[in-house]
């Protein structure tokens, strides 16, 4: 009895010099709204839908001193769609971040499955972020095509002061070929006082020979200056994209966005205008109009109920969000989010 005390004594004791050296934590969002999608071709759908305002997910992540300033980093973080219960980025068990890393007085370095920086920037300009109104298919969309995650990646972080900054490779790990598939993402801000500036680039090569495969390229700019009762948000982004084989164009738009946000009692009121001017060569009336109006209410510091209403105006050759050319979109939402 007394050789099995001591064993647990001993076992505690590492147990314990383990723990003060790891930091993990465990942490989620839980987020579901009543939504109402209407078009000009088909009829309104109502329905229950995950992730509105943020993706509904469950994270791990963690640190453990190295000594010297050094930390070994780490976060998993899985998708999952709380009004079905299933998985979300098509069943991936880590499909939102996946990454490995080391962190000090240099900044980071981190490997897996992460965030571009231009996705990153767009959130940080954007009064709405990525969410809330519009979904993935709308104004997100056009804003930042194709760069919302990478796979196979390297990514370095730096702040210093006021300014910040990340570069990031993704390896295409095509046999034969070190171009294919491969992605590259930057950005460079800027922040103090009221003002936030920040610049980023996404370039992406396709696959293959297929006629599906693209090699695209977007160039983002944006700012926010917060007067305190108001905050001024404007957003450009230039869009390019051509088939891998031949070089014909698929994507050529300059996107514009004005928007503004104000901290209302314990809420906070958006509204955006957007524009996308489809720039193809022999292609007319290709052009589409975004405009957004939301609102949030905190009921704790770690809840909040949101609504929002969007409307995407398509000229006749113009398919953003509808997927129909000409036919406009709207959506409608009320729903809660708990972060915890």
């Amino acid at each position: 009895m007394k050789k099995s005390l001591l064993a647990l004594a001993v076992l505690g004791a590492f147990a314990g010099a383990a723990s003060a050296q790891t930091n993990v934590t465990i942490y989620g969002v839980a987020d579901v709204g009543i939504q109402r999608i209407d078009t000009d071709t088909t009829s309104a759908r109502w329905g229950l839908d995950s992730g509105i305002q943020s993706g509904s997910r469950l994270g791990f992540k963690g640190s453990e001193d190295l000594g010297g300033g050094l930390s070994a980093i780490f976060t998993l973080e899985s998708g999952y769609n709380i009004d079905t219960g299933t998985s979300a980025q098509g069943g991936r068990l880590f499909g939102r971040q996946a990454f490995v890393g080391l962190s000090g007085g240099f900044g980071a370095v981190k490997f897996g499955r992460q965030y571009t920086p231009i996705f990153i920037a767009h959130d940080t300009i954007d009064p709405f972020g990525t969410g809330i109104v519009g979904d993935a298919s709308g104004i997100s969309a056009t804003f930042n095509p194709y760069g919302v995650r990478m796979d196979n990646t390297v990514n370095y972080s730096l702040t210093a002061g006021p300014i910040s900054g990340q570069v990031a490779y993704g390896f295409g790990e095509v046999a034969g070929s070190t171009s294919a598939n491969r992605q590259i993402g930057a950005s460079l801000g800027y922040a103090n006082g009221p003002l936030t500036v920040v610049g980023a680039y996404h370039d992406q090569n396709g696959a293959g020979t297929t006629a599906a495969s693209v090699d695209a390229r977007t160039a983002f700019i944006g700012g926010v200056f917060d007067l305190r009762a108001v905050k001024l948000h404007a957003a450009f982004a230039d869009n390019r994209a051509e088939t891998t084989t031949g070089g014909a164009t698929t994507l050529r738009n300059r996107d514009y966005m004005l928007g503004v946000s104000a901290p209302i009692g314990a809420g906070n009121v958006m509204a955006s205008y957007a524009r996308k001017d489809d720039r193809r060569a022999g292609i007319a009336n290709a052009d589409a109009d975004f405009w957004a109006v939301g609102y949030t209410h905190n009921v704790s510091k770690r809840t909040n109920l949101y609504t929002s209403y969007s409307i995407i105006k398509n000229d006749p050759a113009s398919t953003l969000g509808s997927g129909v050319a000409g036919s406009d979109i709207s959506w409608f939402n009320v729903g809660v989010r708990h972060k915890f």
